[in-house]
């Protein structure tokens, strides 16, 4: 179908688009590196005013922007509304704190002065995902607009319309022409973007194999990038913690948008002492779930994005069976009716060793391992490629630190559900990707920092 707006609850193609064409591409090419060498100039005011327009502008047309995104991607209505409200607040922060982050920082060294200068390095091509269509883009583009970069969107192909209303918000907010763009352009055209000069860094939010692919045109280009791919984030609970908090926590963490959250967690490894009452919770948990229309208020769970990530998954459920797993709900798409869905799942006995427990698990499917105690809990989350997030649960000081400390993951949150937050830098490690997003560290990641020495 190439670029189209299909809805995953029932299967209509809602709308079409014709890529842009290369000479389309090279203008736009063009229109940005003009842009950029007037916008880079313009004050920290002017683009904390645009930014705060843009913030305003989000929470005034939120159930507009909530409802194309459920028709796009099949997220509830509901979780759509929370998507556009968090990214005024991310283009707010960044409107408020972005002169602070980038202001010179003085250092002492045998100089009559000598200081770090941040500016702005260009066009930044930013190739993001369909999951939180509005959200992956909008941590990416306030912190580098704020920092005087302009941006080129290649955003994923089952969400132009997403894509289109971003760069119309940036437009109506007051931005000068050309400093946010949206390029309709399928996978193949990436590389030859990076190549182009007028590219001067890249970031990417999507699989392994996406990241994989861009880093290698990149490092060709020796052009910087950051990566946040995916994860099979640990979900630990010990007999130490607060069981009730944890479950409800842990069902919501794992159907966080459909269960299509590289941040959702995943694999639920539970201390063997607490292991039954926490299965028997859980279950109860998964068996109130209402799956259905995401645009109802009670929907709990809305379809999968694309008839192929609902069968990658099923695959993937049938292997663990194959494997040793036992499924004790779910476990099968639904055979009647249009659109994605996937009923509430939950595995256990699967070998932890077995090859299909390392791989991410994009949908509403939950692993549950049992362990003896903190040592296998711990060894048993950083068995897996991926390192972006963890959740961990106890009430023992010691046994906190220990999480805090031992697991391999860009973030550890202790009694909490792991979320991305303007405030904090968030990322992974291993096959998770590298740099940061959010934070001072995001908006540090797209400047030159030069260094200023002066006699």
């Amino acid at each position: 179908m190439g670029i189209a707006t299909i809805n995953p609850a029932t299967g209509e193609v809602l709308k079409t688009f014709e890529p842009h064409k290369d000479e389309e591409i090279a203008a736009k090419l063009d229109l940005a590196q003009q842009a950029f060498e007037h916008y880079r100039q313009t004050s920290f005011e002017s683009r904390a005013r645009w930014m705060q327009k843009a913030a305003n502008i989000l929470e005034a047309q939120k159930a507009d922007f909530a409802r194309l995104m459920t028709l796009e991607m099949g997220k509830t209505y509901k979780s759509a509304i929370a998507e556009a409200e968090k990214c005024a607040w991310v283009c707010r922060y960044y409107a408020e704190h972005a002169a602070q982050f980038l202001s010179d920082v003085k250092v002492e060294t045998d100089a009559s002065q000598s200081f770090i200068k941040y500016q702005p390095l260009g066009a930044i091509l930013a190739v993001m995902p369909w999951n939180f269509p509005f959200w992956q883009v909008f941590r990416f583009a306030a912190p580098a607009l704020m920092a005087g970069n302009v941006a080129l969107l290649k955003h994923a192909s089952n969400v132009p319309q997403s894509a289109l209303a971003i760069e119309e918000i940036f437009h109506q907010a007051g931005f000068p022409k050309g400093v946010f763009q949206t390029l309709l352009i399928g996978a193949e055209k990436i590389a030859d973007l990076i190549a182009d000069d007028r590219i001067k860094a890249a970031t990417l939010t999507g699989s392994e194999p996406a990241g994989a692919s861009l880093a290698a045109a990149a490092g060709k280009q020796i052009k910087k990038t950051v990566l946040e791919l995916g994860g099979s984030d640990p979900f630990i609970v010990l007999e130490s913690a607060d069981l009730q908090a944890a479950v409800a926590t842990a069902t919501t963490a794992r159907m966080l948008n459909n269960g299509q959250s590289c941040i959702a967690a995943k694999r639920f490894i539970v201390q063997e002492a607490i292991a039954d009452k926490f299965e028997k919770l859980l279950l109860e948990k998964f068996q109130a779930l209402k799956v259905g229309d995401p645009m109802e208020p009670d929907t709990d769970i809305g379809p999968l994005a694309t008839p192929k990530i609902l069968q990658d998954l099923d695959k993937q459920v049938q292997t663990c069976v194959r494997c040793g797993g036992k499924i004790l709900i779910g476990g099968k798409a639904f055979a009647d009716g249009p659109g994605n869905f996937y009923p509430p799942t939950i595995i256990t006995d699967l070998p932890p060793s077995s090859a299909i427990a390392q791989e991410e698990f994009f949908g509403p499917v939950a692993l549950l391992f049992r362990v003896p105690g903190i040592d296998e809990a711990i060894k048993l989350a950083n068995a897996t490629p991926f390192g972006l997030g963890a959740s961990a649960w106890s009430n023992d000081p010691q046994q906190q630190q220990r999480f805090i400390n031992e697991i391999e993951a860009g973030a550890v949150f202790i009694n909490g559900m792991v979320k991305s937050d303007p405030r904090i830098p968030f990322g992974g490690v291993k096959r998770s990707g590298y740099g940061r997003e959010l934070g001072i560290h995001g908006i540090h990641e797209f400047v030159n920092i030069k260094t200023v020495w002066v006699k």
